[in-house]
């Protein structure tokens, strides 16, 4: 199926004005970082940075896989910057962040999968921030439990690893990754204890109604605690086509499914990221946890 030829209403966005993301942009280059609001084409990236706000990506802006959804660029990975954590740490203090999300690119070149370079900003974050919360949005690290271990025991609050689409979907959209690997990633995050766990899904991707069900529930059982729905949109003619755009009646319909099924955050519409809000989401699942047993 083509991609369909025009953005429906629900998905329009007013202009922007250059001026209010000024210091966001600004604080990013005095600091040499890179993040996956621009290199991910984010469709609320001017949002986040009006706000002063931004997700971090480490470890470069190379990806070593080649997911046909993804704008993140898939050249030959850079070599790691070990002054990154902590010039990532000055600038979202620089920022005054309250609530810091770190990502990062695919580096399946690096022996621990780039996990110890996580865990050392994530560390140099809470050294600068004490009192901020930290979510890492992490690849699968190919399933190593090591890698795991090293970034769970970095402390972050949030531990995030998506899903992205359905089973069915997977050979098509993220040749190099593996739907089970990634559910054991959440379930071993999960049986941790300390993160919440987070994960995310695409929608428009061609799957049925049915298999998103399907994903929400093996999502819930490998743990995950919140999970976000949005729509994917393509990045350019080279990426999958949208076989259709969720109307936010229907992404209405899934957040009331998924907290049926015990999700202690469900963020779901059309512009619906990971890291977009991702402090809500945050906030309502640690309260979830401190609410005392029914």
């Amino acid at each position: 199926m083509s991609a369909p030829a025009r953005l429906p209403s629900w998905l329009t966005k007013p202009l922007s004005d250059p001026e209010k993301v000024r210091p966001v942009r600004e604080t990013l280059a005095r600091y040499r970082l890179t993040t996956v609001c621009d290199e991910a084409r984010c469709p609320n990236r001017v949002d986040c940075f009006t706000r002063g706000t931004a997700t971090f990506m480490v470890l470069g802006d190379h990806c070593t896989r080649s997911c046909r959804f993804c704008a993140v660029g898939h050249d030959a990975p850079r070599s790691v910057e070990d002054d990154e954590p902590v010039r990532v740490a000055r600038a979202a203090a620089a920022l005054g962040l309250k609530f810091i999300v770190l990502t990062s690119v695919t580096r399946d070149d690096l022996p621990d999968g780039g996990a110890a370079h996580f865990a050392a900003t994530v560390r140099a974050v809470r050294s600068e921030l004490p009192e901020s919360g930290i979510e890492v949005l992490v690849p699968d690290f190919l399933g190593n439990e090591g890698s795991l271990r090293t970034v769970l025991e970095s402390g972050p609050e949030v531990f995030g690893h998506n899903i992205e689409t359905v089973e069915r979907l997977y050979e098509t959209a993220r040749p190099g990754a593996d739907y089970r690997r990634s559910l054991e990633v959440l379930n071993r995050a999960a049986r941790a204890g300390e993160s919440v766990v987070k994960s995310a899904m695409m929608l428009g991707l061609g799957e049925t109604t049915d298999e998103v069900a399907r994903t929400l529930r093996d999502l819930r059982e490998a743990g995950a605690e919140i999970v976000c729905l949005g729509q994917y949109l393509c990045p350019s003619s080279e990426h999958l086509p949208v076989e259709r755009f969720v109307p936010p009646e229907e992404f209405d319909e899934l957040r009331s499914l998924a907290l049926s099924m015990g999700f202690s955050a469900v963020a779901s519409g059309p512009f619906v990221r990971s890291s977009y809000l991702a402090e809500q989401s945050a906030a309502r699942a640690l309260e979830a946890r401190r609410a005392p047993a029914a």
